[in-house]
């Protein structure tokens, strides 16, 4: 038998990414990367780390599929491959990737006893009606699109057949950093921001529909993408299996935002508001923030990044590429 694997799906992707150097910097690079690269730049998020080998995510379905021998050689999985679109519409791919993909691939893992971690999503909590504690019931929630679908699905899904307590799922919400920007629309405004002020001056945010709002004051909980890889790699490496939200328990505003990119980039500030499109404004969320109690409960030790830090330390990775 081979060395032990850390298998990472996702790995090419922001938080996959970021769990991969981390795990290398703590001197880990028997991993296998699984990912759908296509026709973008993620590629070169793998240019940065090491690891053993890399498969597209149909050809590890295969290998799941058949019992290649190559599965007795993964000691360990982090789940974040996903289509991470909030916007995609086209149902039946969200229900392959994002709910049949991980059913398949937990249920190997738990058959296996094999330390499993998943992505789930803050978008699973909708509109936040219920509130945002990831200790009350999930049955109630009634996520606005179907990305949030189809993560909710598989976690009643964890529920219902009892492997829940078998595995880590993490409920991240707004997590950016550098490794994104192969992302497109679904790059977060911070990256989208930092072009935007970079070749016009000035920043673009949606207007508010709701009177309660002011422009540019709809909330959220930011998490700097190094703060994300430190909590999954704590919470798996210590079988703290449940299902978290991860993000840093304080909503901060979009101008909160805009404003620690103009100060990072030493430009005066200037924020344009825009109309929302139709499309996005019933779907829209005001306000998300994480309940944190449950992970700080676990003795995670390393603390967040507050958002001026964690926007201009990415600013000048951003500026560091350009020169």
């Amino acid at each position: 038998m081979g060395k032990k694997l850390t298998l990472v799906t996702g790995g090419a992707g922001l938080i996959g990414s970021q769990i991969i150097e981390d795990l290398n910097h703590n001197g880990n690079s028997d991993i296998l990367v699984v990912d759908h690269l296509g026709t973008t730049e993620k590629w070169k998020n793998l240019q940065r780390n090491f690891f053993q080998d890399y498969y597209e995510k149909d050809q590890f379905e295969s290998l799941l599929d058949s019992g290649s021998p190559l599965l007795n050689e993964i000691s360990e999985i982090y789940h974040l491959g996903a289509c991470s679109a909030t916007t995609e519409k086209d149902a039946t791919y969200l229900m392959h990737n994002n709910f049949h993909y991980t059913k398949k691939l937990a249920e190997f893992a738990v058959s296996k006893r094999i330390p499993f971690l998943y992505a789930s999503s803050a978008a699973t909590y909708g509109e936040g009606e219920f509130g945002y504690d990831d200790k009350a019931p999930i049955e109630n929630l009634k996520p606005l699109n179907m990305y949030g679908y189809s993560k909710q699905l598989f976690d009643l899904y964890a529920k219902k057949t009892g492997i829940a307590d078998k595995l880590v799922g993490l409920k991240y919400f707004n997590v950016f950093g550098y490794g994104e920007a192969h992302k497109g629309d679904m790059r977060s405004l911070v990256l989208k921001g930092y072009e935007q002020i970079r070749d016009s001056g000035k920043l673009k945010l949606f207007k508010s529909y709701k009177p309660e709002y002011k422009d540019g004051e709809q909330k959220r909980d930011f998490l700097y993408v190094k703060d994300a890889s430190k909590i999954s790699i704590f919470l798996l490496s210590e079988r703290n299996y449940g299902l978290y939200n991860v993000g840093r328990g304080i909503a901060e505003t979009w101008n909160d935002l805009a404003n620690a990119l103009f100060t990072s980039m030493g430009k005066e500030v200037n924020i344009e508001y825009v109309e929302m499109p139709d499309s996005l404004k019933g779907k829209y969320q005001y306000y998300t923030c994480a309940e944190m109690e449950k992970i700080n409960q676990t003795g995670y030790p390393f603390g967040y990044t507050n958002l001026r830090d964690a926007v201009g330390e990415y600013v000048r990775f951003l500026l560091e590429e350009k020169t």
